[in-house]
């Protein structure tokens, strides 16, 4: 069944406010960690969990939506978001905490999980670019206002988790308004071993594909988690870095549309070897203006014009390469793939930091950008096989 507009913009508000609780998520436990003098190195590790939440829960995702349809998926998923969000306040423990942000990684998963694969499955193919630069920017958007409610902490700490789950309990009811929708069935019953199964033959025809949400995990990651880091240490202020950061986000945003759209008439490939090869430039550029605080926030959004987009870039060009049946298992590694690009990130960044502290930190993510920009070039796609797999 094709997706319609009704239909789309729903699914574009789940994903929406789904980045605006993990926008919210990140600064305000960091700040109430830091104000409780936990360490940064703990404050650090508990960001992961969300992470976590992904890798431990995409193996078994599969099985359940396939049997359940997307409209009952994306109700439990939301539904285990929206109860942790509000348990935030009952219990302040540290390893409380961590549990509530890993099962908020599981349903936050099943949500994009779930509108990744009915977006991807019910889009016609001249018209996915578009849908899911819509996705991206819906993401995007709600992931740079959730910071926009910290400075409800100082009125009270609760008040950023309870408006957080309230807008989310909002958005939530939106999805009885969907009709429930089953993904596109082979032949294999939906088990452990079937999803395994499923999972090696999008690696054999697909992998390409996955490098692109990893890099932008390992991008969006290591830019929040390292670059203040660095930024400190070479003089600039907290305040300079605050309007840094941003750039790369609303760079991203301004682009998805018009680059989602080229997708859809000259190729996912062409547009992606481009916008990998001008990305690489642009942070090699960045190393040489990191003094001056204009031509970083240059850099940054001219950056985040061109590679902000390869997460909703690369879920398409996996939807290109692959036959319906697999799109379930492409969507999920998709998922995977951003999560430990997001803990790879940070942990790259930060190493690097230490063994050359006077080398730039941007130096790492052109590298990382040089070498998905190979492998791309290097990817030969199996054509024949998808008919009969089909």
């Amino acid at each position: 069944m094709k997706i319609n507009t009704m239909h789309l913009w729903i699914l574009v508000m789940i994903v929406g406010i789904s980045g605006f609780s993990q926008g919210m998520l990140l600064p305000v436990i960091s700040i109430i960690f830091e104000q409780n003098g936990i360490s940064s190195s703990l404050n650090g590790l508990h960001a992961t969990a969300l992470y976590i939440g992904i890798l431990l829960a995409s193996p078994f995702m599969e099985r359940p939506l396939r049997k359940y349809g997307y409209k009952s998926f994306l109700l439990y998923g939301g539904l285990l978001v929206i109860i942790c969000l509000f348990c935030f306040p009952l219990w302040g423990s540290f390893w409380f905490w961590f549990l509530l942000r890993l099962f908020i990684g599981i349903g936050d998963h099943a949500l994009h999980f779930g509108t990744q694969t009915w977006i991807t499955s019910s889009s016609a193919s001249n018209q996915l670019g578009r849908n899911m630069s819509f996705y991206g920017i819906s993401f995007g958007l709600g992931f740079a206002l959730g910071p926009s409610i910290v400075p409800l902490l100082h009125l009270h700490s609760s008040l950023p988790f309870m408006i957080t789950s309230a807008a989310s309990l909002i958005v939530w009811c939106l999805i009885f308004l969907l009709k429930n929708e089953y993904p596109v069935q082979d032949d294999a019953s939906p088990s452990f071993s079937s999803t395994a199964r499923r999972f090696g033959q999008v690696i054999r025809y697909a992998w390409i594909s996955l490098l692109l949400p990893f890099s932008y995990g390992f991008l969006e990651a290591s830019l929040h988690g390292n670059f203040p880091v660095y930024a400190l240490r070479k003089g600039i202020t907290i305040e300079e870095v605050s309007i840094i950061l941003p750039a790369f986000a609303f760079g991203s945003i301004v682009s998805q549309l018009p680059l989602g759209m080229l997708s859809d008439k000259y190729g996912r490939r062409h547009v992606l070897v481009f916008v990998l090869t001008a990305g690489f430039i642009t942070f090699l550029c960045a190393s040489f203006v990191e003094h001056s605080i204009i031509g970083l926030i240059a850099s940054l959004f001219t950056a985040g014009m061109l590679v902000g987009s390869t997460f909703s870039l690369g879920i398409s060009y996996m939807t290109d390469l692959l036959p319906k049946p697999l799109l379930p298992a492409g969507n999920l590694m998709c998922g995977m793939a951003f999560g430990t690009g997001s803990i790879a990130g940070p942990f790259t960044g930060g190493l690097f930091i230490e063994l050359f502290p006077n080398a730039s930190f941007f130096y790492v993510i052109s590298l990382m950008l040089l070498l998905v920009f190979l492998a791309l070039r290097s990817f030969k796609q199996e054509k024949t096989v998808f008919h009969d797999a089909a």
